[in-house]
């Protein structure tokens, strides 16, 4: 569920959530200009938004070991963002 009027936490951390699915290829694909999209389309600051991401993709990431299961693309998202947010 997103929370676009921010009515119970962080607005932008909704939307993390969309950057690590449904799969690796998608969640790789021109991650940079989705970014940039969502981040107008939504009114929310790039750099907010890609932090948020970095968050999201680490926690899945560790829910994925959690569960026995390889966390390399949520890593590979992780990765991406922080490399967007150090341009």
């Amino acid at each position: 569920m997103i929370d676009p009027k921010g009515l119970i936490g962080e607005r932008a951390f909704d939307y993390a959530n969309l950057f690590c699915n449904p799969d690796l290829a998608t969640a790789t694909s021109h991650l940079a200009r989705r970014v940039e999209v969502v981040a107008q389309a939504a009114a929310l600051d790039r750099s907010r938004l890609l932090r948020w991401i970095v968050s999201w993709a680490g926690l899945s990431a560790a829910f994925l070991l959690e569960d026995g299961m390889s966390p390399a693309g949520a890593l590979a998202v992780a990765q991406l963002a922080a490399a967007e947010l150090s341009r």
